[in-house]
């Protein structure tokens, strides 16, 4: 019975208004603090930092009330040196207000790197072994030598670069491969819609040299040029057709499908 009359009295409901508004007011500031500390609904657009010194970098970064950290450092001769080359997240990316955006810095000095031995190698051997080093396949000439398509020379700047030589990452390297003691000839590959990459690799398969790369005006960026493809050729590909080792085949690269080769109707069946 004390408990009932307890119950309905007024200093219970007095007591209990007065726990429900604490947890309210203890609830709503609860909900402003956490909006404040995540900044809710704040979002701010990540700049385009690439091509930035550091020094521009902290003042477009402070300006937007975000921070930055650099996390490593790599050379490119893409952009220049000291500049931004990649950022995370990326340009225009939604963040919130104190984010740290992280950079890779394209170094000062480029990186240096030994000269592999090449000679006595086979063509794939050796462009393994570039590949490996950081260094890049250039030119390859042939000469008659009973090695056919062992490495004879290893050339930078048309000069002979010995083993063991301390050279910039990405030098370029020519090669001069045995031909045979009699004139050997390739096939013309097909290029046709590969990128300049791929075709730059095939075209070595086949003991030839990339010659003149055009591209016409569709790709306006670097990143534009990575996607084109192949749309036109020179010597055009003929099954039956052979070229001399060494020789040079040009390209045209375009981002336009349109201007590939379309099948011959004639050769479609009609069902």
């Amino acid at each position: 019975m004390n408990f009932l009359r307890f119950l309905i009295a007024k200093t219970f409901f007095r007591h209990l208004g007065l726990a429900i508004a604490f947890g309210l007011i203890l609830l709503l500031g609860t909900l402003i603090w956490l909006r404040i500390y995540t900044h809710h609904g704040q979002t701010i657009t990540v700049p385009n930092l690439a091509g930035l010194t550091v020094e521009e970098v902290a003042d477009v970064t402070a300006s937007r009330g975000l921070r930055y950290e650099v996390i490593d450092s790599v050379f490119s001769s893409e952009m220049p040196r000291g500049t931004v080359l990649k950022q995370n997240p990326r340009a225009n990316s939604m963040v919130k207000t104190n984010r740290k955006i992280f950079l890779t810095m394209n170094a000062v000095n480029p990186e240096m790197v030994s000269m592999p031995r090449l000679v006595g190698l086979s063509i794939r051997q050796a462009r393994l072994a570039l590949q490996n080093a950081g260094l890049m396949l250039g030119e390859i000439k042939y000469k008659p030598d009973f090695a056919i398509n062992n490495v004879l020379q290893q050339l930078h700047s048309d000069s002979v670069i010995n083993e063991g030589s301390i050279i910039t990452k990405g030098t370029v390297i020519d090669l001069v491969l045995g031909m045979g003691l009699s004139k050997e000839t390739t096939r013309v590959p097909d290029l046709v819609g590969m990128g300049l990459q791929e075709a730059s690799e095939v075209i070595a398969d086949y003991y030839l040299n990339v010659g003149a790369v055009t591209f016409d005006e569709s790709p306006v960026n670097a990143a534009d040029s990575s996607r084109a493809f192949i749309w036109r050729q020179y010597p055009v590909y003929d099954e039956f057709k052979r070229l001399n080792m060494g020789m040079e085949v040009d390209i045209w690269l375009t981002l336009d499908s349109a201007l590939l080769p379309q099948p011959d109707a004639t050769l479609i069946d009609e069902d």
